[in-house]
């Protein structure tokens, strides 16, 4: 099992996937959108990996962080959540704000990831809480809502529609004070 790699960031593939050069052996890992945007091309890069096997391959998953690994481990360990889900998931929510949605019970936050419904967040809600608060791969702060939680809930007062909230959580940068979070995801939309 390969727990982690050091190397260069040497391709960018299509299908978020990138080939990382060790020591003169290119490894093909897959990474969030969130990874593949923070390092450039070129540079020297730190995963920590995840292997997934399966019938017909053996999948590298790369996270920049010891904590993304663990919240995708516990997250591809609920009934129903494969990697691929599981990567959306972390790409559209990142480890803060799973946790948020997870500690006030949020569907929304979770009908935000691509593809996932109101009954599929639901269920997710139910099987990840007591898996990824378990796991310690999330900390759940209670009654401290993230910066994603408070922009959703203004932009649904402001009556925007569920797709358009999303189409602007998808660009948000979350290291911003709610403030400026705002008035991100209002440009975003009033761009289109």
């Amino acid at each position: 099992m390969i727990g982690a790699l050091r190397g260069q960031l040497a391709t960018r593939l299509g299908d978020g996937s990138v080939i990382v050069d060790v020591q003169g052996v290119g490894y093909r890992v897959m990474l969030t959108g969130r990874g593949a945007a923070a390092v450039p091309t070129g540079a020297d890069v730190e995963l920590a990996v995840h292997t997934h096997v399966r019938d017909d391959a053996i999948v590298l998953y790369g996270f920049l962080t010891n904590r993304e690994r663990e919240c995708f481990e516990a997250l591809v360990a609920a009934p129903g959540v494969g990697p691929t889900l599981a990567q959306s998931i972390l790409a559209t929510l990142g480890p803060d704000a799973l946790a948020a949605a997870l500690a006030a019970d949020d569907v929304d936050a979770l009908c935000a990831v691509p593809g996932v419904g109101r009954k599929t967040a639901a269920r997710l809600l139910l099987e990840l809480r007591g898996r990824l608060l378990a796991a310690d791969a999330v900390q759940a702060e209670p009654g401290v809502p993230s910066v994603r939680v408070e922009v959703r809930g203004a932009l649904d007062e402001l009556g925007y529609t569920s797709d358009e909230v999303r189409r602007a959580l998808e660009q948000l940068d979350e290291t911003e004070s709610v403030e400026d979070a705002l008035r991100q995801a209002l440009r975003v939309l009033s761009r289109r």
